[in-house]
This record gives C-alpha cells, sequence and structure tokens, in this order.
C-alpha cells in the first residue's frame, strides 16, 4: 500500500513538472488563482534589455485572448507574473520602468495610484523572485513579491494603466506582449 502511494506522489509531481510551460529556465505555471478564480495561461516569454535575460513574464486570464484592448480594459480577474532571471533589479529600476511604462498611457488621475504601487518596491528584485499583479474586480489589484502581499490599489482604471505596461500597442516590451498574447508563429 505505501508503494502504491509512493507511485501516486511521484505520478502527481511529475504531471504538475508537466503542466509548467519554461522561459529563461523558470517554469511558469498553467493555472494560478486570482481570489476563488482560476486562471490560465495566455501567454509568456521574456523581457531582456539588450542581450540581458531580466524575468520570464505571464499574462493570466479567465480565458485565452489576442485582443491586447479587450484584456486591458476588461473588469475581469487576471494576473501578470514576473519570475526574475537576472541576478539583482534594484527597485529604482523597477520604479523607473513602470514610470516610463505608466507614462504610454494617460494616467494624470493616477498619481496617488502609481506613487503608492511605487512606493512598494523597496528592495532588490533577486533571481528567481517572483512578482505577481492581481486584479479582482470590485477588490483591485495587489502586488505579491514571493507570495506575500505588499498592498492593493482599487479601482479598475489603474488594473489598465499597469496592465497596458505590457499589452498597449505603444509598449516598450513589443516582443513580451506578442509572447503574452501568445502570437508568436
Amino acid at each position: 500500500m505505501r508503494k502504491i502511494c509512493l507511485i501516486v506522489v511521484v505520478l502527481l509531481c511529475l504531471l504538475s513538472i508537466l503542466e509548467a510551460l519554461e522561459i529563461g529556465g523558470k517554469n511558469l505555471p498553467d493555472k494560478i488563482l486570482a481570489g476563488d478564480t482560476e486562471l490560465q495561461l495566455n501567454g509568456a516569454g521574456l523581457r531582456k534589455k539588450l542581450i540581458i535575460k531580466v524575468y520570464a513574464g505571464a499574462l493570466y486570464l479567465t480565458q485565452k485572448s489576442h485582443d491586447a484592448a479587450q484584456i486591458a480594459a476588461a473588469d475581469e480577474p487576471m494576473a501578470i507574473r514576473m519570475h526574475f532571471i537576472y541576478k539583482k533589479v534594484e527597485p529604482e529600476k523597477l520604479i523607473e520602468a513602470w514610470n516610463t511604462g505608466f507614462a504610454k498611457s494617460d494616467v494624470s488621475n493616477l498619481q496617488n495610484e502609481i506613487a503608492a504601487f511605487n512606493a512598494w518596491f523597496r528592495q532588490d528584485a533577486l533571481k528567481d523572485d517572483v512578482y505577481e499583479m492581481i486584479y479582482i474586480p470590485g477588490n483591485g489589484t495587489s502586488l505579491y513579491i514571493n507570495d506575500i502581499l505588499q498592498g492593493t490599489l482599487p479601482g479598475l482604471e489603474f488594473k489598465r494603466a499597469l496592465f497596458n505596461i505590457w499589452l498597449s500597442e505603444q509598449t516598450e516590451l513589443p516582443d513580451l506582449r506578442t509572447a503574452m498574447l501568445d502570437l508568436q508563429e
């Protein structure tokens, strides 16, 4: 009986490994939770700076979509996951990247939310750290760093601006956008 239990456990572990997508040597799960809602991997790719692999990024939705504008506008549970590959990214660099992305949208009425979001980045992002930005309607956008909640910002408008950092036509990350929308040929 013990042998059968051990075999079942090993098979379950193998199945969970097989259900992950490997990007840049990091396993991104096929599914994650946003509150009580199961989200599925829509697409994933690498964030590179020149030739340096910075993080594996993934977009999770309730159902697959290739329509970036619809995804960004939707008042539905969704998430973006960043699994860091590079040895260290200083918080100032992350904040600079967020602000560059936010500047691509009309965020004049979101300055307080952006300041609060930026304040959550106080330490270096290290290799193997996982950052998740999870949106839940009626609750807002929460930032988790290594499964620890940093804070939540209410409102759909902030979520739209944040997700458009990756999804807008004007993104600084066109290759990652294409990969997250699973538009690769």
